[in-house]
């Protein structure tokens, strides 16, 4: 297993050097005064920065928003990089700010909401406060799990685009929740919640995934745990790939055979990449479109920042290695450029711009969003870790 793993680093090593590498530092030191600009532009802790409106004012949301977390996790990952102790302190600030929805059963995002920043909070300050809220948080996740139907449920009820009403929908976005459920089960000793991903994600596999492993959006259970419908809410058509549900997929899947070691979510994971890496409207920058179905209109960087993230984990077990490694950091030069990245002092102090969160609706499209600053930040750290980890071993 040891040459196996040096094996890999080598295939690793030789896309690192193929390609020039990112300026992680200088990457981080940009969002570091984006982030500080950012603090200073909010009022208090009770509204958390989301995006740009369309007058372009920033977009504040409250707590119990599902996107909540990612600001207070993205502090904690310039704090990371920087050992900035303005941003330890800031991070912590806004990740108690998210405390109040331990308790919150009602949404199936309390892993973007509490693990993201809790859970980075307590990987690198093991500060006690944070554990037993994330606990908590936990089993009012488990809540929304009904075994007789073998998932976790999204959202309280649907309505599709036909009018039809669905009382047990099922996203693909369900997947990234998986991770925050295995930390617990790790945390508290409840195996309960293990089993309870395992369900879920084998449930996802048979019922979310086409045969070219694209990934439907939606899928609407009901009458026992009937599969009632499968269809789409943000993407361009209920048979449409959209573009940030295939990387929600990937990543999750990538989280599960980290969890469990079991390899059929290992070559799922796999499966999942080669369908976008293959994709032929995947463009050249590898920045994909809002919805793999739609080429020529707008492109996701949320997309492209939660697989880049995805992929450099992805190429740290074998196969296709070295392919997972150089098209995550082309993704991550594409998202370093000027095209992606916003110049200081623009774009209200985000990141990145470009993104989609839901075109059908016309809400925040071509749009900065703040889980798209968190996963580049992601796997900007990820990506240094691993060249470093190369350059150790080569």
């Amino acid at each position: 297993m040891k040459h196996g793993f040096l094996f890999v680093l080598l295939f690793v090593a030789q896309a690192v050097s193929a390609q020039k590498a990112i300026n992680v530092d200088a990457e981080f030191a940009s969002a570091a005064k984006q982030y500080e600009a950012m603090l200073r532009s909010l009022p208090d802790t009770t509204r958390f920065p989301q995006s740009t409106l369309p007058d372009g004012k920033l977009r504040l949301m409250p707590s119990s928003w599902w996107c909540s977390g990612f600001f207070g996790g993205s502090l904690w990952y310039i704090f990371e990089r920087t050992g900035d102790a303005r941003f330890r302190e800031a991070a912590h600030r806004w990740s108690m700010a998210v405390q109040k929805e331990q308790a919150n059963t009602r949404t199936h995002d309390l892993g973007f909401m509490l693990y993201c920043p809790l859970g980075n909070g307590y990987r690198l300050t093991k500060n006690p406060a944070y554990r037993p809220i994330m606990l908590t948080g936990a089993k009012s996740l488990a809540t929304r799990f009904r075994p007789d139907y073998g998932v976790i449920k999204s959202w309280d009820g649907y309505k599709d685009g036909a009018g039809k009403r669905y009382e047990y929908p099922v996203i693909i976005d369900n997947m990234m929740n998986l991770e925050f459920l295995f930390w617990a089960a790790r945390e508290s000793g409840d195996k309960t919640l293990y089993n309870l991903c395992l369900s879920h994600a084998d449930s996802t596999m048979k019922y979310h995934y086409r045969p070219d492993m694209s990934s439907y959006h939606v899928v609407c259970y009901g009458d026992g745990g009937k599969v009632l419908a499968q269809r789409t809410h943000q993407g361009a058509a209920d048979e449409s790939a959209w573009a940030r549900g295939q990387a929600w997929g990937l990543y999750g899947y990538v989280v599960m055979y980290r969890e469990t070691k079991d390899k059929k979510y290992l070559n799922f994971a796999r499966r999942i990449a080669d369908f976008i890496l293959k994709h032929k409207n995947l463009p050249a920058d590898k920045i994909p479109y809002w919805d793999f179905d739609r080429p020529g209109e707008e492109r996701d960087a949320s997309a492209g920042a939660i697989m880049a993230s995805a992929l450099l984990e992805l190429s740290t077990y074998g196969g296709a290695s070295k392919t997972y490694f150089k098209a995550a950091e082309q993704m991550l030069q594409s998202l370093s450029s000027p095209t992606y990245k916003a110049a200081p002092g623009e774009n209200n102090n985000f990141i990145l711009k470009h993104s989609v969160g839901h075109k059908p609706a016309k809400s925040e499209v071509d749009t900065p969003l703040i889980y798209a600053d968190y996963y580049y930040l992601e796997a900007l750290l990820r990506y240094d870790g691993l060249r470093k980890k190369t350059a150790l071993k080569s």
